[in-house]
């Protein structure tokens, strides 16, 4: 039978979730890497007992680590991330210039078909890539060219949260940036383009046509059609049909189109969801009720998904970073809150049930189906 591991990063270390394909009963192994913020973890698709980890502190700074067993142990990666040449500036809150800094790595993405390379998004917003298996990293700097001096950090600062490898087009990469907007390069990375043609950020943007600025919270695809990318914006979710080109809005029906996570059915390239929270400044689920939303139609009509979820007085989050299907039949649904809990519904949201209550708040969550 097969069997599923989750990898949730949290404020105060890393934990592994381990379950067989029932998705009932759940070994708990952690906290790794205690007392340090542990942005994301993911597993490579070509190695899955390598698993990469972003370990952040305030005090320490940044590190990297590589784990070859599923978790069990873990090494320092490479960790010198410099910036290609002189950086230059970008925009601060104020509006005025301000020198690019290193901060973190927000999000790492292996590369499908090789354990070696993987790409990093960091902060301040910038893509990171590493051949020999963390190494060594190189910046890309083509992408600071699409405008980079116009960029400007939102609530969290300016971070390149999400990275999208084309499933049949190694050239292709969509990143998304807070709060700068969605790129795409077709040419493995040297030239990028902003694709937020059809976004409205009237609150941030004066400019209703401005190609960078937009405060992009995640973006999603599914490998089947890879040309259909759905976004949850800072308002509104939204979808493209052609890669970018343009954008519509695809809200609908829900409560509040505000929200940080979006993913897509892994069987399904229709059905996605999404986890509604009040407002940019009260975030929490509308009347108390935790409630992820699905849209079998691509968005536009949304049921509320709540067997299982708090309903009352329930004022937690969920981050960009912290929602992740499994490949299984029926396909299994996580997520986790800055409460410290992780939901998971093996029937595609229709049920939840809580793998863990008390843990530190939730940054990620990454599920890896094993055979």
């Amino acid at each position: 039978m097969s069997s599923v591991r989750a990898l949730i990063g949290t404020r105060k270390g890393a934990f592994i979730l381990t379950a067989d394909g029932a998705r009932e009963r759940w070994d708990i192994s952690g906290p790794h890497f205690a007392g340090w913020e542990i942005y994301h973890l993911k597993g490579s698709p070509a190695h899955p007992a390598r698993i990469y980890a972003s370990q952040t502190s305030g005090w320490f700074g940044q590190l990297v680590q590589r784990s070859e067993d599923g978790g069990k142990t873990w090494e320092a990666a490479g960790n010198d991330f410099r910036y290609d040449g002189v950086p230059g500036t970008h925009m601060w809150y104020d509006g005025t210039q301000h020198p690019w800094e290193f901060k973190r790595v927000w999000h790492l993405e292996p590369a499908p078909a090789d354990p070696d390379t993987v790409y990093a998004g960091a902060e301040d917003a910038a893509l990171f890539k590493t051949s020999d298996g963390g190494r060594t990293w190189q910046e890309l700097p083509g992408l600071r060219t699409a405008k980079g001096h116009l960029w400007q950090p939102g609530a969290g600062g300016m971070c390149l949260h999400t990275i999208i490898l084309h499933p049949e087009r190694p050239e292709r990469i969509f990143v998304a940036i807070s709060a700068a907007g969605a790129f795409r390069s077709d040419d493995g990375a040297q030239t990028w383009t902003p694709v937020n043609r059809g976004l409205k950020s009237p609150y941030e943007l004066p400019d209703p046509d401005a190609e960078v600025g937009h405060c992009v919270h995640r973006i999603a695809m599914h490998p089947s059609r890879p040309d259909v990318l759905f976004m949850q914006k800072h308002w509104d979710v939204l979808r493209t049909d052609n890669a970018g080109e343009l954008w519509h809005e695809v809200s609908g029906d829900l409560p509040s189109d505000f929200g940080f996570p979006i993913d897509v059915h892994t069987h399904e390239p229709d059905t996605i969801y999404v986890v509604p929270i009040k407002s940019d400044s009260e975030h929490f689920p509308p009347d108390g009720k935790l409630r992820v939303y699905r849209s079998r139609t691509g968005g536009n009509e949304w049921e509320a998904l709540t067997r299982g979820l708090p309903q009352r007085d329930c004022y937690v989050n969920v981050l960009r970073d912290a929602m992740a299907v499994d490949s299984l039949e029926p396909c299994g649904v996580y997520f986790g809150t800055t409460g410290g809990q992780v939901y998971v519904s093996a029937d595609s949201g229709d049920t939840w049930n809580p793998i863990v209550r008390d843990l530190p708040a939730v940054l990620s969550v990454e599920v890896q189906t094993l055979s």
